[in-house]
């Protein structure tokens, strides 16, 4: 690890952590193709008690979850069980009695029409189905409770079966969709997905740490999420944690994880697809899932809140242009932090963030807890420490 990036990323870790009004604690790393460049652990898992924020603390990942579900549907399309351009009904029928929304009537009930197409499993990747999530979306909301729909932090199935906010292909809406892409796996494999991931992603990575349910090692070393008030008054929620077991592996936000465990998976990503114990993806595959999936002229951007106790409308790196891989956002421009064109990134809604640049053979991960999404103190310290690591790599 070269000295300045040891301090340099201290540095930063520290203030986020300590400065007024900052983060509970945070883990973040760094890692070439080979080790971790970078760990470091700042803070308290949980806000007026002692345990501290260590590497092996667990998180809830959210939306991190996303990229290892469509690591499970390439390694089904490389062995000719299903193909990007199927209808999505054909394996799970379900998603063919979901409705495009056109509005609501006098009385707040929603009128909905059939799609113009079917949703392929492309859409679902490229989140062009017209899937969104109820916190993203007053209109989805506002259907879900006129239809009596769950939450999606539920874990159910019945979750996801929303409603569409366009035809399919028309353009990029963020939501449920990954999910939908983890029934899939499931119809194909014939396993839940938790039992897919370990065998074929987790077990060829020695991703251990890592699942949908906690065990006890991993429950006791926990960092609970908080919640951040408006005047930037931290509240930690112990209680708050998706179901254990849950109903429904959810694909698309279920995972728990130490942040090492998941150095492992982007490692994988910058070595062409192969992991300490064989092969996870074929080299050709990882570099489809690198490119842009988005039709000519579709762009990946930002979002809106309509709960802003779980997210703050924002946007990732806003006036650079930003398409969508599989299942990946990707900058088609360099961004401020140095990350170059064609990397990727995402994110969980406790304000996690990671990136994948195979440019340089180089990727990281900054971890917290912390709810509404795009916290005013931890998403900056991502990208002070992104742009650290490219400073002094």
């Amino acid at each position: 690890m070269p000295r300045t990036l040891l301090q340099a990323a201290d540095t930063i870790l520290d203030y986020t952590v300590h400065r007024a009004g900052g983060a509970p604690g945070v883990v973040a790393m760094a890692t070439d193709s080979n080790a971790n460049l970078y760990e470091g652990a700042v803070g308290k898992r949980e806000l007026g008690k002692d345990q501290p924020m260590t590497l092996d603390t667990v998180m809830a990942i959210f939306s991190a979850t996303k990229a290892i579900t469509g690591t499970a549907i390439m390694q089904l399309v490389e062995e000719g069980r299903i193909d990007l351009a199927d209808a999505a009904r054909r394996y799970v029928p379900e998603i063919g009695r979901i409705q495009v929304l056109e509005g609501f009537d006098a009385s707040g009930q929603p009128r909905t029409r059939a799609p113009r197409r079917d949703i392929t499993v492309a859409d679902l990747m490229l989140h062009t189905a017209g899937f969104s999530y109820e916190f993203f979306s007053e209109d989805d909301l506002k259907y879900r409770t006129a239809m009596a729909v769950p939450t999606v932090v539920s874990c159910s199935f019945a979750s996801i079966q929303s409603v569409l906010l366009h035809d399919p292909g028309e353009r990029w809406t963020y939501g449920v969709a990954v999910d939908w892409l983890g029934r899939i796996v499931e119809q194909r494999r014939g396993k839940r997905l938790g039992e897919v991931f370990d065998e074929r992603i987790f077990g060829p990575l020695e991703m251990a740490d890592i699942g949908f349910t906690m065990s006890d090692g991993m429950r006791a070393r926990r960092a609970v999420i908080h919640d951040r008030a408006m005047d930037g008054k931290l509240t930690p929620l112990p209680e708050l944690t998706l179901p254990q077991p849950p109903e429904m592996d959810m694909g698309g936000q279920g995972l728990y994880a130490s942040i090492g465990e998941y150095m492992k998976f982007i490692r994988m990503f910058l070595n062409d697809g192969t992991g300490p114990c064989g092969r996870v993806l074929k080299a050709k595959t990882v570099e489809t899932m690198c490119r842009n999936g988005l039709p000519a002229g579709m762009e990946s951007g930002g979002w809106k809140t309509s709960n802003p106790s779980l997210t703050n409308a924002g946007e990732f790196d806003p006036g650079i242009r930003k398409t969508w891989a599989l299942t990946f956002q990707r900058n088609e421009e360099p961004t401020h932090a140095g990350r170059p064109a064609g990397s990727l990134m995402w994110a969980g809604l406790g304000n996690l963030f990671f990136w994948i640049d195979r440019q340089n053979g180089i990727g990281g991960f900054w971890g917290s807890q912390i709810l509404p999404f795009l916290d005013c103190v931890s998403y900056p310290g991502f990208v002070d420490f992104e742009a650290a690591v490219y400073r002094h790599r």
